[in-house]
């Protein structure tokens, strides 16, 4: 299995994206002064377009263990490739520890301040895209339950293996 995992805020405020509307009425997005927020954890899986996905109340060592759990769960027999970022929480000791205990998952680190190489991005601006632009949802657990809802029911379709021809060298080791 090859998966690109990342991490993402979201907080109640809406982001705005042009809309169309009656000339000469703009429309109104109501912003919330507060900044509380939740975060998700999430990876693609790059052959299939499936998104697994963990809300949590932060991003550090222990969480990103429960997340890394969850993904051996979800693939119980198969060898994981990791694509992560360089996060300060996915060096810690408590997740270096795991990951030397749990072979299964290998990591391939991606390039500092290169998000655009991570195809995990892609998902959090689409699902932004869709739920979270100019929303009108009122409470943040209401607007996390659409945000989570969209990752787990949307297919993310990945051009990355396709581009370095992965199927055709799968077939060639078979």
């Amino acid at each position: 299995m090859i998966l690109a995992e990342d991490e993402a805020s979201l907080y109640l405020q809406a982001t705005t994206m042009r809309v169309w509307h009656r000339c000469g009425h703009t429309p109104l997005i109501q912003v919330s002064p507060n900044r509380a927020c939740t975060h998700f954890y999430g990876a693609l899986d790059l052959q299939t377009g499936h998104e697994t996905v963990m809300r949590s109340a932060m991003m550090n060592g222990a969480t990103t263990v429960l997340f890394l759990l969850r993904l051996l769960a979800a693939y119980p027999t198969q060898p994981i490739l990791l694509l992560w970022d360089r996060a300060t929480w996915h060096r810690s000791k408590l997740v270096k520890t795991f990951l030397h205990d749990n072979p299964r998952l290998e990591l391939l680190w991606l390039p500092a301040a290169a998000p655009d190489l991570n195809p995990q991005e892609h998902v959090w601006k689409a699902t932004r895209e869709a739920v979270s632009h100019n929303h009108a949802i009122p409470k943040l657990d209401q607007l996390a339950d659409s945000f989570e809802a969209h990752l787990n029911n949307a297919s993310f379709p990945c051009s990355l293996l396709d581009l370095h021809n992965y199927s055709y060298l799968c077939m060639l080791f078979k």
